[in-house]
């Protein structure tokens, strides 16, 4: 029995058959391969998760539904990031396995869990090919209790330290606010949530949302 997907999990198990007659062949032949999909964030059915499908290219992306029955195993960005793998990636001076190499570090101090996504998450739980030279380095970091916005800053202030391009989204027990915005001035922020899109003033307290 695995665990209750969530955003980000990678899931193995979604079949080219059973994608909608409408799915582009470029989706069914990924399925194909036995490339895993990726949870997204959006509502779903009883027994079902929304999910991902990604192809070769960056514009291959195609939005479907996966029973949760049919699910072989799954792979969680923490899961990513606790076995370590880029350690032993054979491009180590790409940009975004190098900060990932100085941050991990760091985000192990917070006591929080984080993990890999993006491009670089899906090649390092798969071994497909995704990431290239120029890819960001994608992580989340779970935060279930607030976390200050002075605090935010000063972790902003590691991440931009490291080479390359860091994103790295903070997930509240809502929905997910991208650490550089909540580390910003603006007195609202843009909260990623199941239901859609969100603008709050704290991500940890919903009544304070306006779509």
């Amino acid at each position: 029995m695995h665990p209750t997907p969530r955003p980000h999990d990678l899931l193995w198990g979604l079949c080219p058959e059973q994608l909608p007659q409408e799915a582009p062949a470029w989706a069914r032949a990924a399925l194909g391969g036995h490339v895993p999909v990726v949870v997204r964030r959006a509502s779903a059915e009883s027994g079902w998760v929304a999910v991902g499908v990604r192809g070769v290219a960056r514009e291959q992306r195609y939005a479907t539904w996966m029973r949760l029955s049919d699910i072989s195993r799954l792979v969680s960005p923490q899961a990513v990031a606790r076995a370590g793998r880029w350690r032993n990636h054979p491009q180590p001076h790409w940009p975004a396995l190098r900060a990932l190499c100085l941050v991990a570090l760091c985000l192990d101090e917070l006591g929080l869990a984080w993990g890999v996504t993006g491009s670089l998450g899906f090649e390092l739980a798969s071994g497909i090919a995704a990431a290239h030279p120029d890819s960001d380095l994608d992580l989340l970091l779970r935060a279930p209790q607030p976390l200050s916005r002075d605090s935010a800053r000063a972790l902003c202030a590691r991440l931009d330290a490291a080479p390359g391009r860091i994103d790295l989204q903070l997930e509240t027990p809502h929905g997910a606010v991208a650490l550089r915005e909540w580390a910003g001035e603006a007195p609202r922020v843009l909260l990623k949530t199941q239901q859609g899109p969100l603008l709050v003033s704290d991500p940890w307290h919903l009544q304070q949302a306006a779509a």
